[in-house]
């Protein structure tokens, strides 16, 4: 190996150690309670997942073989999209590897020359990273701000061909959301085309468990709806849904990131099915999991901590330093607590976090003894 070359990534990961911000793959044997991963609904466990991924399997082998443009694209996937499409309401979609995937085709290949995105500041990096690759114009408004947002609108809609506006429904590292009602509005009056991340919404949101668009009521003016199948959907994979076959036929033909790789096995298109299908059918698991967000939510905040009074079980407990939301991570492990150490570039500087994903196993006195827990860690 070219020694001058092993020197320079060595500079940069030593920095990254005196940062407390180096990063590493980690196999944490022995959890006995696990608040980091998202799956909300703990639907990788669910028998009937599980018989779906075993059954598909023997059926149609381990993998699908090829890209979705030669004979990879199987029976399963043609079930999950159909399955997608008509939950969300959507006539057209497909499917790809991974969300970042999906989000990377949307934003590299749908704007153009003369056209304008406008993205929520703390949109994930799948979005953030594609925004300058192309010969678009992009700006960035501040976090769930739309009256910033209207403003830029009204100050520029007009010099484009085309605005888009990007946001998540759930933020992931905040779990807070945009006002949908009102975005709709805006895209009502200034004609733009909104591209929607449900990737955290999926599950626990709307009556049927479609996301915080079904919720809102606002599904029919999402112009193009994108989501992933490996959080409450317990798999592995994406999904662009969207009004215009157009849009679908152009990312098939034009997106590298779906032309050029081996597509995902149809076992996991059937995981994802039978948990989108328990899902419809689990209100009552939906409504509790936000219940129980919102009861440790104010038991943190009875506790001095200052995290935001919502539902959604994504909840950022900020410790400011890395080194402090590492030390603290680490403590939690010593107990066989699993929690997420997030730290920048992940989120803005000075807020690196804790970050707790609750699910619908978890009970109070579980949820009671994290926060004894956290108390003590904090004070050393």
């Amino acid at each position: 190996m070219n020694e001058s070359f092993q020197r320079r990534l060595d500079k940069e990961l030593n920095r990254l150690r005196e940062d407390n911000r180096f990063r590493q793959t980690r196999l944490y044997r022995e959890c006995r309670l696990d608040l980091s991963s998202n799956d909300y609904f703990q639907l990788r466990y669910h028998p009937a997942v599980q018989e779906a991924v075993l059954r598909a399997t023997r059926q149609q082998g381990t993998g699908s073989g090829a890209s979705p443009l030669l004979s990879g694209f199987h029976e399963s996937h043609e079930r999950l999209l159909r399955g997608l499409m008509e939950w969300k309401q959507k006539p057209a979609g497909m499917l790809f590897n991974t969300g970042f995937m999906a989000n990377q085709a949307l934003l590299t290949h749908l704007p153009q020359k003369n056209d304008l995105v406008l993205a929520d500041r703390l949109v994930h990096h799948s979005m953030a990273q594609a925004l300058g690759r192309g010969s678009f114009r992009f700006m960035r408004y501040p976090h769930l701000d739309l009256d910033r947002l209207e403003e830029l609108l009204d100050n520029h809609h007009k010099e484009y061909d085309t605005v888009f506006v990007v946001t998540e429904s759930v933020f992931s590292m905040d779990g807070d959301f945009p006002n949908l009602g009102r975005l709709a509005e805006l895209r009502t009056h200034y004609g733009f085309v909104l591209i929607l991340d449900e990737a955290h919404g999926t599950g626990v949101y709307g009556p049927t468990g479609a996301g915080l668009a079904q919720e809102a009521g606002i599904l029919d003016q999402v112009d193009i709806l994108v989501g992933t199948l490996g959080k409450a959907l317990a798999s592995m994979g994406a999904y662009v849904l969207t009004h215009s076959q157009t849009i679908v036929d152009y990312l098939t033909n034009m997106a590298g990131e779906y032309i050029f790789s081996t597509f995902l096995p149809p076992a996991q298109a059937e995981c994802a099915l039978e948990a989108m299908r328990i899902l419809q059918n689990a209100a009552e698991e939906r409504s509790a999991l936000r219940e129980r967000s919102i009861w440790f939510r104010e038991r943190l905040h009875d506790c001095g901590f200052s995290v935001p009074g919502l539902d959604s079980p994504i909840i950022p407990i900020i410790l400011g330093e890395s080194a402090e939301a590492v030390r603290v991570r680490d403590r939690f492990w010593d107990q066989r607590i699993l929690v997420g150490a997030v730290r920048p570039p992940t989120v803005p500087q000075g807020t690196a976090r804790l970050r707790l994903s609750l699910h619908s196993r978890v009970t109070e006195r579980e949820l009671e003894e994290v926060l004894t827990l956290l108390n003590e860690f904090r004070k050393i």
